[in-house]
């Protein structure tokens, strides 16, 4: 297919498994999509790290693709939404120091409790989840003396394109402690062996950053003024991409976990149960994660086996089973308890009905998850819009409706990179450079 000449502008996600792009004309028309995978982070017990340069690699490689379908020069804006609390350290001139530690990555204990002793209640940056305690955990290594950016994921590629590092937005820095409703580091910051110098400047997503560098325009081909934006975290690319807009919309993310995310008036946080919230311009994204999810499915079903029982389900038909499905012991929200021990007895010999008792679990589950952001403040339930793996299984989505009482609407994408896409769209609508 020759290349585009429309004006496009490119949303970029960056997950854990590889990076995907895509190019978004003026009307929201996908001109062209790309994917690249990419080599899993190393994992030594908690610790789970990757080199930056993974990343970088990737995504050049990605866009190459891209281009191979878009003329470059067609190319007005970028923005990246990459994963949230992934952090790393960086020398003057960007270079890391070492690895990256990942969101995931569990092995600043120490650092996550002296954060808890000094973050207040309803910070983002306390518990396992805290990039603030793997930023410390860096710093505490012999080479930190020379560093002069703490980034994170996204932050990194971002300096990459722009030929200058020192920049973030305010979803990627929330779990590093930044405060949303303040727009501000907070001064409790200062109780921790942390430089202010190395903190980013933190700017509102879809803010224009400035011009793409010398370095990256000759290494893509695009125009001299092609924009970089500030993006955002994987998680809120994602809603940003389904098209959901109004007040008590909302997205579950059916995958391996169970993920669901609320459009506010107002921030809500219950960190002790995994609850805190996005700022969105003047409006809030709060949620939660379950630990239960697709994973919970697979402790008792391969995938062929799922799709093979699939036709088999009764929805408008309730088992009565009063199953809470988690792949392991333990659960996180909506109800927060270390402890917790998967219910999935008594099992029928039935294997339909058994996985049928399984998905009205984890619908259960969700509905909760709803119903505890409700407690906290949410606006009630107006809509659900569904991604992830488990959202084509239209058995399923019959037997979330009944239980969420609320239409369940196809999202205008998936792909977390349209959120990115849209970002970069409405930031040169706001400076004129976009119809």
């Amino acid at each position: 297919m020759p290349p585009s000449a429309r004006e496009v502008v490119i949303g970029i996600d960056v997950g854990t498994s590889g990076v995907r792009a895509v190019a978004v004309a003026p009307d929201g028309a996908c001109a062209a999509q790309a994917a690249v995978a990419m080599a899993p982070p190393r994992r030594d017990g908690a610790r789970v790290a990757q080199a930056p340069a993974v990343w970088g690699d990737a995504m050049a490689e990605c866009l190459d693709a891209l281009h191979a379908q878009v003329d470059p020069g067609a190319v007005r804006a970028l923005a990246i939404d990459a994963t949230s609390g992934t952090v790393l350290l960086a020398d003057a001139l960007g270079e890391p120091l070492g690895e990256a530690l990942m969101y995931n990555d569990a092995s600043a204990v120490v650092q996550a409790a002296r954060v808890g002793a000094v973050a207040p209640a309803a910070s983002a940056a306390r518990g396992a989840a805290s990039g603030l305690a793997r930023a410390l955990s860096l710093l505490a290594r012999s080479d930190a003396e020379r560093a002069a950016h703490l980034l994170h994921q996204g932050d990194w590629l971002t300096g990459r394109l722009l030929g200058r590092f020192g920049d973030s937005d305010e979803n990627s820095a929330l779990k590093t402690g930044y405060d949303p409703a303040s727009r501000a580091w907070p001064a409790w910051l200062d109780r921790l062996p942390l430089p202010q110098r190395l903190l980013p400047r933190v700017h509102v997503p879809g803010r224009p950053l400035g011009n793409v560098g010398a370095a990256a325009l000759r290494r893509h081909g695009w125009r001299a003024g092609t924009q970089v934006v500030a993006g955002t975290t994987d998680g809120v690319a994602a809603f940003l991409a389904t098209g959901a807009a109004q007040l008590g919309d909302a997205v579950t993310s059916l995958g391996s976990t169970l993920v669901v995310k609320l459009l506010a008036s107002g921030p809500l946080s219950a960190p002790a149960s995994g609850v805190y919230s996005h700022r969105l311009g003047d409006r809030w994204l709060p949620g939660g994660a379950s630990s239960a999810g697709g994973a919970s499915l697979l402790v008792h079903f391969d995938l062929a086996r799922i799709n093979e029982l699939t036709p088999r389900l009764r929805p408008d038909e309730p088992t009565g089973l009063d199953y809470y499905p988690l792949p392991a012991t333990g659960e996180r929200f909506p109800v927060n308890d270390p402890a917790f021990v998967s219910r999935v007895t008594p099992r029928p010999s039935d294997d339909a009905r058994f996985l049928q008792g399984l998905l009205e679990g984890l619908a259960e589950i969700e509905g909760q998850a709803y119903e505890r952001l409700a407690e906290l403040g949410a606006p009630p339930l107006r809509s659900v819009r569904s991604v992830g793996g488990g959202a084509s299984n239209s058995a399923w989505a019959r037997i979330r409706a009944r239980r969420l009482g609320v239409p369940l609407l196809e999202p205008a994408h998936t792909e977390a990179a349209f959120g990115a896409a849209r970002l970069a769209a409405d930031a040169m609508r706001r400076i004129g450079r976009w119809a």
